[in-house]
C-alpha cells in the first residue's frame, strides 16, 4: 500500500500540468484567426470556375494529342492481348478436356470389345460364330 499514495501523486500532478498547458495553448491563439476563417480557406479551395475545368482542359470536341492516341491505342492493344490470351487459354483447355474424353471413351470401348470377344470365342481362328448355318 505504500506505493498508492506516491502514484496517486504523480497523477494529480501529471493532470495539473497538462490542464495548465492545454489553457496556455488556447489562451495563446489570437481571436483574429477565430473572425476570419475565410482567408486560410481561400489559400487551401480554388474557385468554381478554375476546379471545373482543373481535370477535363479541353471540350469533348477537341482533337487529342498524339500521346492520347497512342497511350488509349496502347491501352486497347493490351486489352485486346489480354483478351485473345484468356480465349487461347479456355479454348486450350477444352480442348485437352474433350481429347481426354475421347481417349477414355475409345478405351471402354476397346474393353467392353475384348471382354465381347472374349466370351463369345470358339477356339477357331477367325471366329465364324456368324457364318454358321444352323440345320
Amino acid at each position: 500500500m505504500s506505493w498508492t499514495r506516491p502514484l496517486l501523486l504523480t497523477c494529480l500532478v501529471v493532470l495539473s500540468v497538462i490542464t495548465l498547458f492545454h489553457e496556455a495553448d488556447s489562451a495563446a491563439v489570437s481571436d483574429k484567426k477565430a473572425a476570419s476563417p475565410q482567408g486560410a480557406l481561400r489559400k487551401i479551395f480554388m474557385p468554381e470556375a478554375d476546379a471545373s475545368s482543373f481535370f477535363k482542359r479541353r471540350g469533348k470536341r477537341a482533337v487529342k494529342t498524339q500521346d492520347e492516341i497512342n497511350a488509349e491505342q496502347r491501352q486497347r492493344l493490351a486489352a485486346d492481348e489480354r483478351r485473345m490470351e484468356y480465349h487461347e487459354e479456355q479454348s486450350n483447355e477444352f480442348e485437352s478436356y474433350a481429347e481426354e474424353e475421347h481417349d477414355e471413351q475409345d478405351e471402354h470401348t476397346r474393353e467392353n470389345t475384348e471382354q465381347w470377344r472374349e466370351f463369345h470365342y470358339d477356339g477357331l481362328d477367325p471366329s465364324y460364330e456368324y457364318n454358321r448355318h444352323t440345320v
